[in-house]
């Protein structure tokens, strides 16, 4: 398959770049996005999306969408990304499916008000419930290594919460953007859902058009700034930020098989994800086994010429091509690979042995074919130096000796953890996924996502009867009166379970 050079920003992301000359004290925002999001408020406040029968309609066009789309998204992230079909459907276009499929299976029961346990303050004529309110309209702002997976399965939640969105496709992947420009709005409501292609500096102006949530996936450099202008509106935000993910490869572990799964997760989409194992802490006394094995991995995946290979995809674009081939070129020792084609944004799967903390590899995410091993005498050693780093968003640990496993799982910090596998945990509709510290806030997947977009209200429905106890909290207040309400309403170990009088 070929890959052309992505477009400059087309024209439909040039209108949205507008500017008054002689007005610099003015701020102006896209005015496609104002119409949009007045658009969507004018249907949620219309109660739109309030429905059970509005949201299963909405997942199920979602559905058919990819469905009958699924070559349009297959030809355009081939031009983004030299992404090969196999790997657009698997960690495209099935985790969405799935999302969908999870949302409707279970939406009536994730939409009953939670009945919650009275204390007590209440009566047995009391109810306390906890309703899950749809917050608004939201802004998902997706990420361009997975473009469809990270706009959709957001969209999924906040569809199913009971919400109206605005997506931001990236600029980068362009082709794909204009996919999503053009079938949201024409498979889904168009007054609820919209798509609006921005580029990422028009990203702090539209936030601040004051939106209910902000949903953001990407770097922490533009999560800042995404979450300092919602900060300055008292817009609630989610940040699934990249981070550089550490995997632990201990001496007691199957070396084939763990090579195996380290080099598909590395590896698939050119290196280009944010869950992917980002460095190797490989114990010293398996380190040459673990080279060789990853070496033959490569070879069964790609080949002895990987750039001919139609499994094997390419940079997004020169900006990271560029970045990338600096990080190589400054750290380490290449064991395999380190050829580059910069006019195809190629760069081969490469291994880098004698890493040290302080090469320039280890201090920046790599987002690429790269793959630097560390040693490390024992676990101990390994679990200091993750310490030392950011919290990042995944870690992983190969090791058959689960006493190491739970060591690595418990004393380390981390969005998410996997043992003896990568990437995999951050597929399951089950699982949160999220980060901590600086990897991000906030979390999503499956009910998780439900939750992130909805707004859980308390509320106490109270019978008017037993006002001949209640009235001892009116003044005029006295010793006597206070005495019966603490013995009244104060839990204690003993109290629970008590029939409620008040």
């Amino acid at each position: 398959m070929s890959n052309p050079p992505n477009p400059s920003p087309t024209r439909w992301f040039k209108a949205l770049r507008r500017t008054r000359l002689g007005e610099p004290c003015m701020k102006t925002y896209p005015l496609e996005c104002v119409e949009l999001l007045k658009s969507a408020r004018a249907a949620f406040q219309a109660g739109r999306t309030a429905k059970k029968s509005f949201r299963l309609a909405q997942l199920e066009a979602l559905v058919r969408m990819l469905v009958e789309h699924e070559w349009d998204f297959v030809d355009a992230l081939g031009r983004d990304l030299h992404k090969p079909r196999f790997e657009t459907v698997v960690s495209e276009l099935i985790p969405v499916k799935n999302e969908a499929f999870h949302a409707i299976t279970n939406l009536r029961k994730w939409m009953l008000p939670q009945c919650m346990e009275r204390d007590l303050t209440t009566t047995t004529l009391d109810d306390c419930l906890v309703l899950n309110e749809p917050l608004g309209v939201v802004f998902i702002i997706g990420a361009w290594c997975s473009p469809v997976q990270l706009c959709l399965v957001p969209l999924v939640g906040a569809n199913a919460a009971g919400n109206c969105a605005i997506v931001n496709p990236p600029e980068t992947t362009s082709y794909t953007a204009e996919i999503l420009h053009r079938l949201i709005p024409s498979c889904l409501d168009n007054e609820c859902f919209h798509v609006i292609l921005a580029g990422m500096n028009d990203l702090a102006e539209i936030v601040e058009l004051k939106f209910d949530h902000v949903f953001f996936i990407g770097n922490r450099e533009e999560g800042s700034k995404v979450a300092q202008s919602a900060a300055r509106m008292l817009t609630p935000v989610t940040l699934v930020l990249g981070g550089k993910n550490p995997c632990y490869v201990d001496k007691q572990c199957n070396v084939t098989t763990t090579a195996h799964r380290i080099a598909w997760a590395r590896f698939h989409n050119a290196g280009q994800s944010v869950v992917a194992p980002d460095y190797i802490l490989c114990h010293v006394a398996i380190k040459e086994q673990l080279v060789q094995a990853l070496k033959c991995s490569l070879m069964q995946f790609y080949g002895s010429n990987p750039r001919g290979s139609r499994s094997f995809g390419r940079m997004v674009n020169a900006e990271s091509f560029h970045r990338t081939r600096e990080l190589l070129s400054k750290s380490g020792k290449v064991a395999l690979g380190g050829q580059v084609v910069e006019a195809e944004k190629y760069i081969a799967p490469t291994i880098l042995t004698e890493v040290v903390e302080s090469d320039p590899i280890m201090l920046q995410d790599v987002f690429g074919p790269v793959l630097p091993i560390l040693t490390m005498t024992d676990v101990d050693e390994a679990i200091t130096f993750i310490n030392k780093q950011e919290k990042p968003l995944c870690l992983y640990a190969y090791s058959s000796n689960n006493t190491i496993i739970s060591r690595l799982m418990s004393e380390t910090s981390s969005g998410s953890f996997c043992s003896n596998d990568s990437v995999l945990q951050s597929l399951m509709v089950g699982l949160p996924l999220g980060g901590v510290g600086a990897s991000g806030m906030g979390s999503y997947h499956g009910h998780y996502s439900f939750d992130t977009f909805s707004h859980r209200k308390s509320c106490l429905l109270r019978s008017t009867r037993f006002e001949c106890v209640t009235y001892l909290r009116y003044p005029p207040y006295d010793d006597h009166n206070l005495t019966l309400m603490t013995w009244a309403s104060t839990l204690s170990q003993k109290s629970q379970g008590w029939c409620q009088i008040m």
